[in-house]
């Protein structure tokens, strides 16, 4: 028989084995946890949904509602911030429980996703600069420019309009940066959001003009057949019956809610939604690439021009020169081109306008200057690599023949260098037809952007963005089989 010192010494390390085992059961014991949903929300959408900017949290009238009624059913929230236009697609794959993000309950949208009863009562309205005059019916939006959000119902109202000018952007307040910059004649959205946007950053020079176009509901999403639409619609209905929604409204909205219907109006009217149109399909993608063809040319062009200066400045004997060029390079290359999108387009003229000044940005040029800049950064290394490489003997016989360093620099030896660096060219150009996809955030039917719009109104996600994609791939295969062929013929013996 052992000695107690040694039993207890085999013994203790089983014991604390079994201890540790018993206590990962326990923590894992799936009857222990409450149920989890994941929730998608969009995160730009103040007073529904924004990111606190003292806690990072998500906060708003939706956030505070759907943790209200997960505690009331017993339910664990994971909230998903998503852009507006993502969440039906992730809804329709199930990637999300639910969504509530301010999203009008319509017939469209009720053959793709389910609803909850309503929860706020909305409707759409009309946003012009102050001074405006004219505007203040549906009917007098007729052939005017309009800002509003990518599939929502003021771009689905807007887009039925005749003559109007649509300029569709990912999230509400970049529309509304749009109106305040003089881009376009009106913004149209709900209401709600757009008075809280007016009251809470004080802005001036805009006005609500008219009075709300329509009458509309919010309702919580769900995908087809989800069976957590009778918790949600039971702890709402509790919810609604205690006064603890009115609570929370009077919180964020400062008066008491309106009533409520048990099922929104919009469900029992017919749809018109007809579908994918592969035809119409067909046409918004054709345009789309001639645009971003146009885009990638008029960029690239800028980009060639800009790096031939910057690299010739990397390359000059003068300290000061060289330095305001390496800046220039470090700067591009170390932001991001989303946001030099966004400073030259909304900052800008936004600047100009705290100035006192009147600058208005064409959304053109702005994307070529964007992505012109951004590119001569890139190939001025490129460039300045290429001429480097350049035996100094080139430079020697240039100047035996009389030639100054500017015209022997483009008569002798940029075009050896250019042959060089052809394939780097040949890769920068094809990464500036996928980069024109981002011009889409300030609202430029490109490729993409039009990718999106089909979307937005038919919520066929995988077969639209997977034709959007093969566009790509026939637009950059096409690239690289031209520049291969210049290639080939730049090494053909003379």
């Amino acid at each position: 028989m052992l000695p107690p010192a040694r039993r207890m010494a085999v013994l203790l390390p089983s014991l604390l084995l079994a201890l540790l085992l018993a206590l990962g059961l326990a923590l894992a014991a799936p009857g222990r946890a409450q149920p989890l949903w994941n929730v998608g929300t969009d995160p730009s959408y103040a007073p529904f949904g924004f990111t606190d900017g003292d806690s990072g949290k998500l906060r708003g009238f939706d956030i505070e509602l759907i943790e209200a009624i997960a505690k009331r059913s017993g339910h664990r929230l994971q909230l998903t911030p998503l852009p507006f236009d993502g969440l039906i697609p992730a809804l329709q794959v199930r990637n999300l429980d639910l969504a509530i993000s301010a999203m009008t309950i319509t017939a469209e949208r009720a053959e793709t996703v389910d609803f909850s009863r309503p929860y706020f009562a909305a409707g759409l309205g009309i946003v012009v600069r102050e001074g405006t005059r004219g505007i203040s019916t549906l009917k007098d939006l007729e052939g005017r420019t309009i800002a509003v959000q990518i599939g929502s119902t003021g771009a689905k109202a807007m887009a039925a309009v005749p003559g109007a000018r649509l300029s569709t952007f990912d999230s509400g307040p970049l529309a509304l940066q749009e109106l305040l910059n003089g881009n376009v004649e009106a913004y149209v959205n709900d209401l709600p959001a757009t008075l809280y946007a007016i009251e809470t950053a004080e802005l001036k020079g805009i006005e609500i003009a008219g009075k709300p176009l329509t009458s509309d509901y919010y309702g919580i999403a769900f995908p087809k057949g989800s069976p957590l639409s009778s918790p949600v619609n039971r702890a709402l209905g509790q919810l609604l019956a205690d006064g603890s929604y009115a609570r929370i409204y009077q919180r964020w909205f400062g008066q008491a809610p309106p009533s409520l219907p048990q099922r929104a109006p919009a469900l029992d009217s017919r749809s018109g939604s007809a579908g994918l149109d592969l035809m119409q399909l067909l046409r918004n993608l054709l345009r789309g690439a001639g645009v971003t063809l146009a885009l990638t040319l008029c960029s690239f062009s800028v980009s060639l021009i800009g790096a031939a200066l910057v690299a010739t400045g990397l390359l000059r004997a003068n300290p000061l020169v060289q330095r305001c060029s390496r800046v220039y390079v470090d700067f591009f290359r170390g932001t991001p081109i989303l946001v030099q999108l966004f400073v030259i387009y909304f900052g800008v003229p936004a600047l100009a306008q705290q100035l006192g000044l009147t600058l208005q940005m064409d959304r053109f040029a702005a994307a070529v200057l964007a992505l012109g800049l951004n590119g001569a950064a890139y190939l001025a290394e490129t460039l300045r690599a290429g001429i480097s490489s350049i035996e100094r003997g080139q430079w020697e016989a240039a100047k035996a023949l009389g030639l100054r360093p500017i015209p022997s620099l483009q008569m002798v030896i940029l075009p050896q260098a250019l042959q060089r660096v052809l394939p780097s060219l040949a890769n920068e150009f094809i990464t500036l037809i996928k980069d024109t996809s981002l011009a889409a955030v300030i609202g430029f039917n490109e490729l993409f952007r039009q990718g999106q719009l089909v979307v937005a109104t038919s919520y066929q996600a995988f077969e639209v963005y997977l034709a959007v994609a093969l566009v790509y791939l026939v637009m950059t295969t096409a690239a690289s089989l031209l520049f291969k062929q210049l290639e080939r013929r730049l090494r053909r013996p003379a």
